[in-house]
C-alpha cells in the first residue's frame, strides 16, 4: 500500500500552464501519475499536455472528478490558490512554492479549520519536493528513478534529504512505499505527526524514516508520539549540527532560536524516546538496514 497518492488518484496541476508547472507534470505523466487537466486563469477551454484547462478549481473537480492538485503559484497568490482548492474539495493538496509569508500560510491555516476534520483538505509543504508513492505515482518535483518500491516510509523537511536516503537505500536493496516532504517551512500545512500516523496505519510500510532540520519542535513532539504509539521502527536524522545558532540556514524555518532548536539536541531527543539515529547523512540507508533486520 501506500499513503495519500496511488496511481488511481485524479491530479489536477494548479499554475498549469507554466514552465516548471509543465515540465513536473510531464514527469509526472511519464512516471504514471493520473493528471487528468490543470487551472490555470484565462486559459480555460484550451488543451495543454493533451489535457483540458480550466479557469478555476472548483470547474476543474466538476469536470474530471479531480481529488488531489500539485500547485505551481508564485508567492504572492499561493494563499488564494491554496483557498480556493481547499473550497473546491480537494482532498489533498500539495504545494511546491517557496517563499509564502508565514502570515499568508496562517490564514490559509485558519481557512481550512473551517471545514470538519473528517472533510478537511490535507496540505503538504510549502516549500517542499511534494510526495511520491514508488512505482505508483509522484506529486512533486523529485526525481523518480530513484525511489524503489518498497516498504520503507520517509517523510523529511528537506527534499534533498529525503532523496539522499531513498538513493542509499536502493542501493542496498531497500525500497521506499511513500516519500514525504513536508517542507522547510516554520508554519507548514503538515507536520512530521500527521504522516507518522498515516505510516503506523498502513499494513505494508514496515519502518520510517524522519529526517528534520534545525529550527522548531516538529521533531521532539512526533519523538514522543513514537515512543507513545508507534509500532514500527523509526530511523531519525537531523541535518544542521554544525549550524550556528541566530543564523537562517537555507531557507525560513532553518534557524536555531531556541532552547532545543539545535540538531544535537533534536538527536539526543530522539534517541531519548528510543528512536535509531543515524550518525551522517552518509548512513541512512546503513541505519535503516539496521533496523530492518532488528524486526526480522
Amino acid at each position: 500500500m501506500s499513503i495519500l497518492i496511488d496511481e488511481t488518484t485524479k491530479v489536477i496541476i494548479q499554475g498549469f500552464t507554466g514552465e516548471k508547472a509543465s515540465f513536473h507534470a510531464r514527469e509526472m505523466i511519464a512516471y504514471g501519475t493520473n493528471v487528468v487537466g490543470g487551472v490555470t486563469p484565462g486559459k480555460g477551454g484550451q488543451r495543454h499536455l493533451d489535457r483540458p484547462v480550466f479557469d478555476t478549481v472548483k470547474q476543474a473537480v466538476q469536470a474530471t472528478g479531480a481529488e488531489a492538485s500539485l500547485v505551481f503559484v508564485p508567492p504572492p497568490f499561493a494563499a488564494d490558490a491554496l483557498m480556493e482548492a481547499a473550497d473546491a474539495g480537494l482532498r489533498l493538496v500539495c504545494i511546491i512554492t517557496d517563499g509564502i509569508p508565514a502570515q499568508d500560510m496562517m490564514r490559509v491555516k485558519r481557512y481550512l479549520r473551517r471545514y470538519p476534520k473528517t472533510e478537511r483538505t490535507t496540505l503538504v509543504g510549502p516549500n517542499c519536493a511534494g510526495i511520491i508513492s514508488a512505482g505508483k505515482a509522484m506529486l512533486g518535483i523529485m526525481p523518480g528513478n530513484i525511489y524503489q518500491r518498497g516498504e520503507v516510509g520517509i517523510v523529511s523537511r528537506s527534499g534533498t534529504l529525503g532523496y539522499e536516503a531513498a538513493a542509499q537505500m536502493k542501493a542496498l536493496g531497500i525500497g521506499v512505499s511513500t516519500s514525504v516532504g513536508i517542507g522547510g517551512d516554520p508554519i507548514n500545512g503538515s507536520s512530521f505527526l500527521d504522516h507518522l500516523q498515516r505510516f503506523e496505519a498502513d499494513p505494508e510500510t514496515r519502518a520510517v524514516v524522519m529526517i528534520g532540520e534545525i529550527g522548531g519542535p516538529q521533531e521532539a513532539e512526533a519523538a514522543a508520539w513514537v515512543a507513545q504509539h508507534m509500532s514500527k521502527p523509526v530511523v531519525g536524522y537531523v541535518a544542521g549540527l554544525t549550524a550556528p545558532k541566530g543564523r537562517r540556514m537555507g531557507h525560513a524555518g532553518a534557524i536555531i532560536s531556541a532552547a532545543g532548536d539545535s540538531a544535537a539536541e533534536k538527536a539526543e531527543v530522539m534517541r531519548g524516546f528510543g528512536l535509531l539515529v543515524a550518525p551522517s547523512a552518509a548512513e541512512l540507508g546503513s541505519t535503516v538496514a539496521r533496523a530492518l533486520a532488528a524486526t526480522r
